[in-house]
């Protein structure tokens, strides 16, 4: 199976501008001083371009019942390995396992900080076509990663024509390494989970602290799949849940649908749009997602990955169906959004193809508005940072009663 990236839409110019470097969460809130948990984060809320300030912990009280939050079950890996590229040590990041056993994965060079930074390679032909300039880029083809354990990793093909950062690369190994040989003959790409597993850590960029253990990077709602599929990159936006506030969102009427969707690894530096990623909706959440819009209830998805996956299972009707495969879906304003009502999500660069989504769910003047107040209320961004959460404008007829205290 080949998988395609489509066309990026043109992104708009953003007058909120760039995000200062201080705003960048470097370590996970509970890390921040004694006492706190993961749910000590801030909370932007947005109706239409009215903007109010909490603290997360507000959120059951901010919601109300038979509303319904879709959340992302999909488990984040250790997907970050250090390998060998001749000489060169780089940093593999594995993305994607496709249906014919081969994992796109990045390349990356390792820096000085323990973190990583894309890679530049030349050749005599790239040199020439651009006037002695390299290129990012995780290839050419042929190229053969040595990783631990005696495994290789063989770069086969870009993942995207003209694109290339992400490729698809097929792992192979002796069959006398020890457990190798039965990884890799039992199901195609399966190896790699092991590999993962004993050799990885979570990926992580040069705007955070230190290395993490995995659990950190685990939501409250990951559950480990069948198949040992997961996520390169944690759904962040649930990181900020507790079992504690779930129970208390589940006590005040607020109900929960899960779904998966295994996510690749972002465009740190050039901020590509999101190409196919597995997803799954099951029928008992496609039913319950159907019954509360049918109740006028309002469907609130937690990630823009959730976003994607029920978006991507909605017929032109507007019933959800139970599916699971890939999808290639780019939410944007002009596609619009024919599920969620509303989102929960973290804080995004200006150049980050997600805004589109959350310009689809709440209008570009709404998401403009809201990022000025995060700017001005020095919110933090990235996974470790605060969240957005999107709701509908209100009627102005209807009494509402909240704290804007932090």
């Amino acid at each position: 199976m080949t998988l395609a990236m489509g066309v990026p839409p043109r992104e708009p110019v953003r007058a909120w501008g760039k995000v200062p470097e201080e705003l960048s969460a470097r370590v996970p809130a509970e890390q921040r001083g004694p006492g706190l948990g993961r749910d000590a984060v801030r909370l932007l809320v947005s109706r239409g371009t009215a903007v109010s300030h909490h603290a997360f912990r507000e959120l059951p009280r901010l919601l109300r019942a038979g509303d319904l939050l879709v959340v992302n079950t999909s488990e984040t890996l250790a997907a970050a390995v250090d390998g060998r590229l001749g000489n060169t040590r780089v940093v593999v990041h594995f993305s994607t396992r496709g249906d014919d056993g081969r994992w796109a994965v990045e390349l990356r060079d390792p820096d000085e900080r323990g973190t990583t930074r894309a890679r530049i390679w030349n050749s005599a032909r790239s040199a020439r076509r651009k006037g002695g300039g390299g290129r990012r880029a995780g290839g050419p083809a042929g190229c053969e990663v040595r990783l631990p354990g005696g495994l290789r990793l063989v770069l086969e093909e870009p993942l995207s024509p003209g694109s290339g950062r992400l490729w698809w690369a097929r792992v192979a190994g002796p069959l006398d390494v020890e457990g190798a040989g039965e990884a890799l003959t039992a199901a195609p790409g399966t190896g790699i989970l092991g590999l993962m597993r004993e050799h990885g850590r979570p990926i992580r960029y040069s705007y955070t602290e230190r290395d993490q253990p995995l659990s950190v990077y685990q939501t409250v709602f990951a559950l480990p799949s069948t198949d040992g599929a997961g996520s390169a990159e944690m759904p962040s936006a649930a990181r900020p849940f507790t079992a504690g506030l779930v129970t208390e969102l589940v006590s005040r009427g607020v109900q929960i649908a899960p779904i998966s969707l295994h996510t690749g690894v972002a465009s740190a530096e050039a901020h590509e749009p999101p190409y196919p990623e597995r997803f799954a909706v099951p029928e008992t959440s496609a039913r319950l997602i159907n019954a509360v819009k049918a109740g006028n209830g309002r469907v609130v998805a937690v990630g823009t990955t959730a976003v994607r996956a029920v978006e991507s299972a909605v017929d032109a009707d507007g019933v959800v169906r139970a599916r699971a495969g890939w999808t290639d879906l780019v939410v944007t304003p002009e596609r619009g959004v024919r599920v969620v009502d509303g989102l929960l999500t973290g804080l995004h660069e200006p150049e980050a193809s997600h805004l589109l989504m959350l310009e689809a769910v709440a209008g570009r003047d709404a998401i403009s508005r809201s990022y000025e107040e995060a700017l001005r209320g020095l919110y933090l961004w990235h996974e470790f940072g605060d969240v957005h959460l999107i709701l509908p404008a209100e009627n102005p007829h209807t009494v509402h009663c909240s704290s804007n205290c932090w």
